[in-house]
């Protein structure tokens, strides 16, 4: 079952449960769904491809945690909770992340690894690009480039 498929299905799920927080993040999840197929010129009832829907969610956890630094910083607690609560459910839907100690394994596998495109060894952009495409948001790409910028002088 996709993952697009399995979020709907989990729709009736929080109706039963009377779950309101978890219903209304997954209503919005739907949402964007529907709003990235349309985009993508498609039907806005089309399922989108687990990759696509990793990315709609990927998108939508940024955005909470956007959204709590920005209500921390204007002194709204009731707001951030409510923001941290829908990015737990969120998170649920994302692969697991990777951590620091493993990225920086697989940051040094990859500077010293003989088919990493010559071209991103010199410049960290590019280099961060290679990683993070090769990840395929299994790490945050804040931390990618901390550990890339400590390790590649």
């Amino acid at each position: 079952m996709s993952l697009h498929q399995d979020i709907k299905g989990q729709l009736v799920g929080a109706m039963r449960a009377k779950d309101s927080l978890r219903l209304n993040v997954i209503r919005g999840l739907l949402a964007s769904f529907t709003n990235e197929a349309v985009a993508k010129k498609r039907k806005p009832d089309e399922e989108l491809s687990d990759e696509e829907a990793l990315s709609v969610i990927g998108r939508a956890v940024k955005q909470r945690k956007d959204s709590i630094e920005q209500f921390e910083k204007g002194g709204r607690k009731d707001l951030v909770e409510t923001e941290k609560s829908e990015l737990v459910i969120l998170e649920t839907y994302l692969p697991v992340q990777m951590s620091r100690d493993e990225i920086v394994l697989y940051v040094k596998l990859k500077l010293t690894d003989p088919t990493t495109p010559e071209a991103t060894r010199g410049n960290k952009n590019q280099f961060i690009g290679f990683v993070m495409k090769e990840l395929k948001g299994r790490a945050d790409g804040s931390l990618v480039k901390e550990v890339v910028d400590a390790i590649v002088v």
